[in-house]
């Protein structure tokens, strides 16, 4: 189980924007009855995506009251996962991976990019509110280290400079385009042979 931060400013209330209420209704519809509470994670997801990257307790009371289910029952869901946030994260969500791969290839300078330009510290916002970072387990890119995920995205074969690119567009509220940053075709190897035909006692 993931160590979350609750925010100590809380909002009163929180209610789902109208189409979000459809698109939950559609979520529970998708389970038996008396199984709706199956459709946790699926609601818990549209409340983050909807509030800024982050859920406030009282959302976690209106999913409860939705599902009828125990209050606790979700709180132990959002507190478990570690891709639901219970504290502002800002409008830009950066998770930076330094596991081995990403490493070797230069993580640590993406880091140093965040602390320089975003905070100081992980989990913390920028002075302009929008942006937080973190570092994060393996995000399965390895083949593109080192990379990063901003909210839904993949920001991958990162160098200093294209970091810092990128970076600086979040903290101006601008979504940075997705791409590779060198030339190569999705997960293809970087210089490298696609066969073995060509070496001898392969």
């Amino acid at each position: 189980m993931s160590i979350k931060k609750i925010a100590k400013e809380q909002p009163e209330t929180f209610e789902f924007f109208e189409e979000n209420k459809l698109l939950a209704k559609n979520e529970i519809k998708k389970y038996p009855k008396g199984r709706q509470a199956s459709a946790v994670i699926s609601l818990l997801y549209l409340v983050q995506k909807q509030n800024n990257n982050w859920i406030p307790l009282a959302a976690l009371k209106y999913v409860a009251k939705l599902l009828d289910i125990p209050y606790t029952q979700v709180y132990e869901v959002s507190t478990f996962y570690s891709m639901f946030n219970l504290s502002p994260v800002g409008k830009y969500f950066v998770q930076v991976c330094t596991t081995s791969p990403c490493m070797i290839r230069g993580s640590k300078k993406i880091t140093d990019i965040c602390k320089k330009h975003i905070s100081k510290k992980q989990n913390e916002l920028s002075l302009n509110k929008l942006c937080s970072w973190v570092e994060v387990e393996c995000l399965g890119a390895c083949i593109n280290a080192p990379m990063m995920q901003i909210n839904q995205d993949y920001f991958e074969d990162l160098d200093e400079t294209k970091t810092e690119e990128i970076v600086k567009k979040l903290l101006d509220d601008k979504m940075p385009e997705t791409a590779l940053t060198i030339k190569r075709k999705n997960g293809m190897l970087e210089k490298i042979k696609t066969n073995l035909v060509e070496i001898e006692n392969a």
